[in-house]
């Protein structure tokens, strides 16, 4: 588990980081989201080890990453949002030269290459020179160049940044190949409706605050909580159905979204919304559906990430 604890980061009078606090479970993929700004790449270099909090910090299988920043280095494996790539080898020369570094034998280094080209889909390239792949394929290939030492955790800063939706597709594949193989997964992007797709979990900040964590599902129900209520009426009974509405406690708003539906802003819980369900029925208004309506993830995003 990776439990960051109170995580902190100041720059002198700006505040990127707030006292942040999540839990990711094991084999998890995790997606971290946030507008440009928020505060997602200070996180992830602070895992990463490549920059120290100011306080607070973070705990992957009991490694503490201010104690032991060496050992939380062998757990994890890290993709940046901007990467390099060395032009002039092929790809399998650009896994084996990182491959060399971890100090593997040569038999190994050979069986790993062929495993995570086959694992990235790019066993078709491995002769072929970096500097001719597409940029997905480039991602990928820095993907493959994250998991050499087989890390526990991947940290990876927008992964899909720049691709076209094919190669967001491929990469989405990937991902869940990485979450069957009991790696716990760490993705940040400030597109909300993208990581929903693949992830189990979500994490929402802004301005440096936590603003959201918990389950996708959790995340729909807490937003569609607060949305409208969609009234649709059987006959033409607008007037008399707004009437009641109207002296109905928690009511804020109405409007007429068609002849037929009323789009009810309502502040009640579930209880109260059956209330006025049967207030309505009682008031002889034939009422042919009556639900909350769905907030789509977008704007859910822009929602709960809105200036102050």
């Amino acid at each position: 588990m990776l439990e960051i604890k109170e995580l902190t980061r100041v720059y002198g009078r700006f505040t990127a980081l707030n006292h942040l606090n999540i839990q990711i479970g094991d084999g998890e993929l995790h997606g971290f989201v946030g507008p440009n700004g928020a505060g997602k790449s200070t996180t992830m270099r602070i895992l990463a080890t490549l920059l120290p909090p100011t306080s607070g910090t973070a705990v992957m299988d009991g490694v503490d990453v201010r104690k032991a920043p060496r050992r939380m280095r062998e757990l994890i494996g890290y993709m940046p949002d901007f990467f390099g790539v060395y032009d002039r080898l092929k790809t399998w020369e650009y896994l084996d030269f990182y491959a060399r570094c971890y100090g593997f034998s040569y038999q190994e280094r050979m069986r790993m290459i062929d495993q995570l080209l086959e694992l990235v889909r790019l066993s078709d390239k491995r002769d072929s020179y970096v500097d001719v792949l597409s940029r997905g394929m480039k991602q990928r290939l820095c993907l493959a160049h994250a998991l050499i030492h087989d890390p526990r955790l991947l940290i990876l800063d927008e992964p899909a940044s720049g691709m076209d939706p094919r190669a967001r597709a491929e990469m989405k594949d990937i991902l869940r190949s990485l979450k069957d193989m009991g790696k716990t997964v760490l993705i940040s992007s400030h597109i909300l409706p993208e990581l929903s797709e693949m992830c189990d979990s979500l994490t929402i900040i802004d301005h440096g605050n936590l603003v959201f964590s918990g389950t996708v599902d959790a995340l729909s129900r807490k937003m569609n909580g607060s949305a409208p209520l969609d009234i649709r009426l059987l006959r033409d009974q607008v007037d008399a159905a707004a009437t009641i509405l109207k002296e109905f406690p928690g009511v804020t708003g109405i409007e007429l979204a068609d002849a037929q539906l009323l789009r009810v802003d309502f502040d009640g819980d579930e209880q109260a919304a059956a209330q006025l369900l049967k207030k309505l029925l009682l008031g002889d208004i034939a009422v042919a559906d009556f639900h909350r309506a769905q907030m789509n993830l977008e704007k859910v995003f822009m929602e709960v990430t809105q200036d102050d």
